[in-house]
Formats: structure tokens, C-alpha cells, sequence
């Protein structure tokens, strides 16, 4: 049994609690895995995106890695929820993150054999996500078995934190490993850190399903989908997070600004990725106070609007950039550009912590799995198809309207949500209702 945790030191409260990590082993380890896969994932993902812009010179064809990657994500993320419920969750973890390093070793092959086929990118991508989608679900349905209830806000706060740190660093590392070693030296470094992140995993305990057994298949996927068609606080976390990343996602427009807007190339698609990241970053280390939010519905409004607030002010500064030469340095107002960034990361996580605790708290065990692949389908899909949605629009228009109307359509549409549903604006973690 999990002992309570002790006291927090006075003038602390506004810092991560890191009690999960210190009472818990195999919370600890699996922290540590998801720390590195997640570095080694966002190295991908740019880097991708960087050199798919640099086989097509399109924004849309960059879009289209979303389109790609979502079926898969949809397919695998629910039935992956279905497995979680079924198997060992254990097992289903290393299996799935086997299937990544798998998939990171072919995105090294093609780059280093020189292949410049574009079709061939998007069919890893596609892998990759189904992959994705079954890894992720299972990681979240064990958090509930190896701490308590009250311990939920904290460790999301930190898996959070760990999913920042590579999202700070990813970018980063992506934008500069490109420039300097090209896209082969950048896939070869997701290679080795995805290796370190698999070891860590074997050391954690068993973890087989509770209660009755249902077979991995349509009825069990159905079954998950029927539950949360009745539980409506649950399907506001996943309503309002589609929104957002639909909408006001503008991920998708970092290669072109860095390239014909802002400039700087690689290097400013980088720094512009890493903006979200950096602002989730502070978020979890400034993580103290989430344990005692009450109205977490509320939480989510309010941190949802904020992001979209930021998207419109981001996309105010990109139209003051103007439009630029290829080869030209970065312009000035690429860093007020990458503050607005920051904003926007540190709403997101906030929103992210208490949509995650609302599922986990307010769904039973033996539904988790599947209503986590719902999640991560939402989660994952949802700026897959903003990069569609946001793209096509960049390339109807110009990139500074697409992130403002983006934006301006998060906000207006989040409001109403929290005005029509008023269950969900008065959630209150003490009496958790799905």
C-alpha cells in the first residue's frame, strides 16, 4: 500500500510536487522513459516536418503528414484502448515502444540512403502513429494502479513536465541537429534515446486487467464508446481539446515562417516549436497548486481560452513580420513571436493536467484503457487535423490569418461550450461525476 504522502515544506507550494516520483519506483522509472521517448519523438516530428517542406516546398504537403498519421491514430487508438483492457498492461507498453525504435530506425535508413521519396515518409509516419496510439493509452491506465487518487494532479503534472522538457528540447535540438548533421545524424539521435527509454520500462511490475476479461475486439471498442456516450463531463475534457487543436494548432506553419516570413530556416521552425514547449515547461515546474483546484472543469475553460488568446496574438505578430527572402537571418519579432508560444504552452498544460485527472478519477479501471485511447486519439488527432485545417487555410490565405481566425474560432466556441454546459463548468474534484 501507498503510504500518505508528508507535508510539503512551506513556500513550496507553487512547485512541482514530486511526491509521485519519490514514493513510487516504477512511477519513477516509467517518468524517466517518458522523459527520453518523448525527446527522441519531437526530434521526429520536426524534423519531418523540416525535411518534407524541403522535398515539396509546400506548407500543405507538411499538412498532410497530419492526414497521414491520423487514420492509423484513430484505428489503433481505440482498439489500443480495447488492448490495455485486455493484456498485461506492462507487456502492451514494451511491445508498443519496441514497434517505435523499430520505425525510428527506418526513418535513419531513408535519410541516409538518400531516398527523397516523399510517399515513403508519410507511410512511416502512418506507423509510427498506430504504434503511438496504442503506447500512450497504456501508459495513462497504469498511473491509476501505482498511486493514489489524491496523487492523480501531481503525477500528471509531472509526466507533463517530462512531455515538456522533450518538447522544449526536441525542437531545439531538431532545428540545430538538421543545420548541422543533416535529417540522417537527427532520426540516428531519436534512435539512441528510444533504446535508453525501453530499458526503463522493463523493470516495472506486472500489471494484468481487473475484474471481468472482455475480448479485444469491435464489442469491447464499442462498449468504451457507449460508456462515454453517457457520461458527458468526461466527453467535454475530449470536445473542448478538439477545438483547440483543430482550430488554433499552428504548428504547421513553423516551416514557412522560418523559411519566407520571419526567416532563419530550420533553426527558427525549431525555436518556434520549442515556444509551446517551453511555456508547458514552466507550467509543470510551477505545477504546486494544481492539487488543490476543486473546479477543474472550470480549470479547463479558462486554460483553453487562454490558449487561443495567444494563438491570435501570435498570429498578430507574424503579420507585423512581413514576408522575407529565403536565405535571410531571423527577424527581430521572432522571439515576441515565440512569448506569445510560451502562452500559449503554459495554457495547454494547465488544461492538459486536469482533463487527464477528470478521466482517470471518473472512469473505473476496467473502462480506462479504452476510454485512454479515446484520449489519445483526441489528444494526438486533434493537431494532426489542425495541421490540415491550418495549413489549407496558410496556403488559401497567408499564415498571420490563419493562426488569428484559428484562434478568434477556439474562443468563441469554448465559451459557448462552458455556457451551455453548465455540469461541466461546476465539476468539482471532490465528487467526481463522468
Amino acid at each position: 500500500m501507498t503510504q500518505a504522502p508528508p507535508a510539503r515544506p512551506r513556500g513550496l507550494g507553487l512547485l512541482a510536487d514530486i511526491t509521485p516520483l519519490r514514493l513510487s519506483r516504477p512511477y519513477r522509472r516509467m517518468w524517466l522513459g517518458t522523459l527520453l521517448s518523448s525527446i527522441g519523438s519531437q526530434l521526429t516530428t520536426v524534423a519531418v516536418g523540416l525535411q518534407v517542406y524541403d522535398l515539396t516546398g509546400s506548407t500543405f504537403s507538411v499538412g498532410l503528414v497530419g492526414l497521414f498519421s491520423l487514420g492509423p491514430l484513430i484505428v489503433f487508438g481505440l482498439y489500443g484502448g480495447a488492448l490495455v483492457d485486455r493484456f498485461d498492461r506492462r507487456r502492451v507498453i514494451i511491445t508498443s515502444s519496441g514497434g517505435l525504435f523499430g520505425i525510428a530506425v527506418a526513418f535513419t535508413a531513408q535519410a541516409l540512403a538518400g531516398l527523397e521519396n516523399v510517399w515513403l515518409m508519410y507511410v512511416l509516419v502512418a506507423v509510427q502513429s498506430g504504434f503511438f496510439a496504442v503506447n500512450s493509452p497504456a501508459r495513462m491506465a497504469i498511473l491509476p494502479r501505482l498511486l493514489p487518487p489524491e496523487m492523480l494532479p501531481a503525477a500528471n503534472a509531472l509526466s507533463g513536465l517530462a512531455g515538456s522538457v522533450g518538447m522544449t528540447m526536441g525542437p531545439l535540438l531538431a532545428g540545430f541537429w538538421v543545420a548541422w548533421f543533416g535529417f540522417g545524424g537527427t532520426y540516428l539521435t531519436e534512435v539512441l534515446l528510444l533504446g535508453i527509454a525501453l530499458t526503463t520500462l522493463v523493470a516495472l511490475p506486472a500489471m494484468p486487467p481487473l475484474g471481468e476479461i472482455r475480448r479485444s475486439g469491435l464489442a469491447s471498442v464499442l462498449e468504451g464508446l457507449n460508456y462515454l456516450r453517457t457520461r458527458p463531463n468526461v466527453r467535454m475534457t475530449f470536445i473542448v481539446d478538439l477545438i483547440a487543436m483543430i482550430f488554433a494548432m499552428p504548428r504547421v506553419l513553423f516551416p514557412a515562417l522560418g523559411a519566407v516570413v520571419i526567416g532563419g530556416g530550420a533553426t527558427t521552425a525549431g525555436i518556434l516549436g520549442a515556444g509551446i514547449a517551453v511555456g508547458a515547461l514552466l507550467a509543470g515546474v510551477f505545477s504546486g497548486p494544481v492539487s488543490r483546484v476543486r473546479r477543474q472543469g472550470l480549470a479547463v475553460l479558462t486554460a483553453i481560452t487562454a490558449w487561443g488568446a495567444s494563438i491570435v496574438l501570435f498570429g498578430v505578430v507574424v503579420g507585423l513580420a512581413g514576408r522575407t527572402s529565403e536565405d535571410a537571418s531571423a527577424h527581430w519579432l521572432l522571439w515576441p513571436a515565440f512569448v506569445m508560444l510560451v502562452f500559449s504552452g503554459m495554457a495547454d498544460s494547465v488544461s492538459a493536467v486536469f482533463r487527464s485527472t477528470i478521466l482517470q478519477t471518473a472512469t473505473p479501471d476496467h473502462m480506462r484503457g479504452r476510454l485512454q485511447g479515446v484520449f489519445i486519439v483526441v489528444v494526438a488527432g486533434g493537431p494532426r487535423l489542425g495541421d490540415l485545417v491550418v495549413g489549407s487555410a496558410a496556403d488559401l490565405t497567408d499564415e498571420s490569418i490563419a493562426a488569428i481566425a484559428g484562434g478568434l474560432t477556439c474562443i468563441v466556441l469554448v465559451v459557448l461550450l462552458g455556457i451551455l454546459q453548465p455540469r461541466f463548468r461546476n465539476y468539482d474534484a471532490r465528487h467526481p461525476q463522468a
